[in-house]
């Protein structure tokens, strides 16, 4: 879309769905957050609709767009301008006729540069606010003065909060706590600390025929324990989300067992540490969606939570961090040098990545460097075999879905991946 035409239809656009939330009020649940936030959401969903008529934003809808068209409940017309009509159809049918409208709002919210969330905040307030993570380094940290100023834009929507609403953080997210001091809410943790209201322990993989099947863990909620099973995803942040998700309807009066009956359906979204069969017997932990610093240190752990005779990063390049490029690639090559047994860089930035996981001790037959994820997936086709687990991971541009869908032992799983609309495929 041009930018030109962007201003008016965003501006009409968080109009329309402003009065749509005057009119039906509904209850309005924020997601925010550098890490996670779609993972987050989808749970919440999850643990919510067994008890209201809920709806979400469809996969990462959390701009000036997405939040108004989830507000709508109007899928993205892209480029297309019948469809925009159909859109303001919409919309309007649902200001001036009675309509049966969700009863819960679930809206994941991000900004890319400074003054984003106020302007969504100036759509809709929250009821309840859900921040993810705030980490050392964020991401589109470039667009900001310091990393600082990142975290404090990602926490503004809960200075949309009425006093005493819920703020549900993670316990172990020093700034958020922080933060959460300045204000007069009810603050709920999630986490793997034992003072969090929704405790988290013992995670671990567990197997279905022999093979890698999920993740499980113990969840404590007022001295009661529950067993919780996650299915086609690996790593501590499919757990998070299912924390975070309870911790919400906790706060709203659902009971845990109600809430924990919904997650049972609960799938992490494309992308997001799914499991997938790879070629010749591998795995392929699909983390492909986008990428951070804290999201492929994270990322890389999970790589060494599945038994292996090889493991294999495919790292791309983590985009818009600005002055911190540099210095965040080289650390994340260092960490991958202690999880990897080989290491694949995609894209310019990630050649420090590379050079430093040679740095750290990783010979040299084993880091790789390409251009683009076409010219690494034509590297790797040949060489997986039965035992290799093999994480893929990079920033939305480099594209690394191809490499997954270049590897996957069969093609049906390419439904499984992200940025498969035909408008992404054209690109």
């Amino acid at each position: 879309m041009k930018r030109a035409l962007k201003q008016p239809i965003a501006a009409l656009l968080a109009m329309l769905a402003h009065f749509i939330v005057r009119k039906y009020k509904p209850v309005i649940i924020m997601v925010t957050g550098s890490v996670g936030k779609t993972s987050t959401k989808d749970a919440l969903r999850a643990a919510l609709s067994e008890r209201s008529f809920v709806r979400a934003s469809e996969k990462s809808y959390n701009s000036e767009f997405g939040v108004p068209l989830t507000i709508i409940g109007a899928k993205n017309p892209w480029t297309n301008p019948i469809s925009w009509l159909g859109v303001y159809r919409e919309a309007l049918a649902l200001l001036l006729l009675p309509s049966h409208y969700p009863k819960i709002l679930i809206l994941e919210v991000g900004a890319d540069r400074p003054g984003d969330l106020e302007k969504i905040l100036r759509i809709a307030l929250p009821n309840a606010v859900v921040v993810t993570r705030l980490p050392e380094v964020p991401v589109h940290v470039e667009a900001y003065a310091t990393p600082e100023a990142v975290r404090e834009e990602e926490f503004v929507p809960a200075y949309g909060l009425a006093p005493q609403a819920p703020l549900i953080v993670n316990a172990e997210d020093e700034y958020a706590l922080a933060y959460a001091k300045r204000l007069p809410v009810t603050l709920y943790t999630f986490g793997f600390r034992e003072h969090a209201n929704i405790f988290i322990q013992h995670p671990k993989p567990f197997t279905e025929k022999k093979k890698i099947a999920g993740m499980e863990a113990t969840i404590t909620v007022d001295d009661k324990n529950y067993p919780v099973r996650i299915n086609g995803a690996i790593g501590n942040q499919p757990l998070l989300a299912v924390g975070a998700a309870l911790a919400a309807a906790l706060s709203l009066g659902i009971e845990a067992t109600d809430a924990l009956q919904g997650l049972t359906s609960y799938l992490p979204p494309p992308g997001r540490s799914r499991l997938l069969a790879g070629k010749e017997g591998s795995v392929i932990i699909d983390d492909s969606y986008n990428a951070s610093p804290a999201a492929t240190e994270e990322a890389l752990r999970s790589l060494s939570l599945i038994p292996a005779e090889r493991r294999i990063a495919v790292l791309g390049d983590m985009l818009e961090l600005g002055r911190y490029s540099v210095g965040e690639h080289e650390r994340v090559g260092t960490l991958a040098a202690e999880c990897a047994d080989m290491v694949v860089a995609v894209g310019l930035r990630s050649r420090a990545l590379a050079r430093a996981a040679r740095a750290a001790g990783m010979k040299e037959s084993a880091v790789y460097s390409y251009d683009n994820s076409l010219a690494a997936a034509e590297f790797l086709s040949p060489l997986l075999k039965k035992g290799d687990v093999i994480l893929i991971k990079g920033s939305q541009s480099i594209r690394t879905e191809r490499i997954v869908e270049a590897l996957l032992q069969n093609q049906d799983d390419v439904s499984k991946l992200v940025r498969q609309d035909k408008e992404w495929k054209l690109r």
